[in-house]
């Protein structure tokens, strides 16, 4: 039985451009599972304002994070694609690796075509989520399952469902916090900044908040850390009802006056870098904790296709074998 793997992501405008993220957030923002209002509520308030005027101010982030080689997410993904397609060659597992998106393109249908025209009987699913939510995790989920709709004869699969605890997860964390650390010297504090949910979202059973705390709990532990040496945030809240707390732009204005003036800042649900960590967190959240007095803040890059993170997604597909 041929196997072969489908990596997934969020996905990215095709283009820093407000046509082409006023398409990306369309369809990323209409998902049920992202914002799950009554659509007769929601989709006048997305067409009528958000879309008309975010998408502009969003199209400018873009630019000023957009690579050479197109967005940082689609290049960081097409890198890891390749790199676990090798390292699963390089371990004597044939499998051919698909990179598909839970929106915009390459999308997980099409990635689905090209495993099926490559002959494969039983698909791996990884979604590119350390930390299982509702907002992300099942979303992909939902999206094999209306592929699988189509299809007369579904193959076998497995789905990872996180891997938030995975040893060689904490430890490629931990190795790229002390190679930076070795770079620019140990700082006071290191800020862990998750994405945030709506707390509604934990409140009625999704695990994400308390997956977050633990991959914090065990990197701290890997690194041999205080308590008062780590702390985790979350970021990137939208819309007025509460998100987890606490949030990241909040503790970044607070934290020089309690004194903690040195901070490196790392993004564990981050599998690739991105907007939300190249913008946000790289620039924006730096502009706050400057300015509330800050004196050193540094930036811990996403794992991206470290060599350590493509062998941990090959322990990931090994397990589901």
């Amino acid at each position: 039985m041929k196997t072969g793997v489908l990596l997934v992501n969020l996905g990215t405008p095709s283009a820093p451009t407000a046509k082409a993220v006023k398409a990306f957030l369309a369809q990323f923002l209409h998902d049920y599972r992202v914002v799950d209002l009554t659509r007769y509520l929601w989709c006048p308030i997305l067409h009528g304002v958000i879309l008309p005027f975010r998408s502009p101010k969003v199209a400018k982030l873009y630019q000023s994070v957009w690579w050479e080689e197109g967005s940082p997410l689609m290049v960081v993904s097409r890198r890891q694609q390749a790199a676990l397609s090798s390292a699963l060659q390089q371990a004597n597992l044939d499998m051919p690796v698909a990179l598909g998106m839970s929106y915009g393109e390459p999308s997980i249908p099409s990635a689905w075509q090209e495993l099926k025209a490559a002959g494969v009987e039983k698909v791996i699913i990884l979604p590119l989520y350390p930390q299982y939510s509702v907002s992300t995790t099942a979303s992909v989920f939902d999206s094999w399952g209306r592929v699988m709709k189509k299809e007369r004869l579904i193959p076998h699969f497995r789905f990872i469902r996180d891997y938030h605890n995975h040893p060689r997860y904490i430890q490629a964390l931990a190795a790229s916090v002390r190679e930076h650390w070795q770079q620019v010297g140990k700082s006071q504090l290191l800020l862990l900044s998750y994405h945030g949910i709506p707390k509604r979202f934990q409140d009625e059973g999704d695990p994400y908040g308390h997956q977050c705390h633990k991959t914090s709990e065990l990197l701290a532990a890997e690194l041999g850390l205080a308590e008062h040496e780590w702390r985790t945030t979350f970021q990137s809240r939208f819309g007025r009802e509460e998100w987890l707390q606490p949030y990241t732009d909040e503790t970044m204005q607070a934290l020089p006056k309690e004194g903690i003036k040195n901070i490196s800042v790392i993004c564990p649900a981050f599998a690739a870098d991105c907007l939300e960590t190249l913008e946000e967190i790289t620039e924006e959240n730096k502009e706050y904790f400057m300015a509330a007095g800050g004196e050193s803040y540094h930036y811990i890059p996403a794992l991206n296709d470290n060599e350590a993170h493509i062998q941990m997604m090959v322990d990931l597909v090994r397990q589901e074998l």
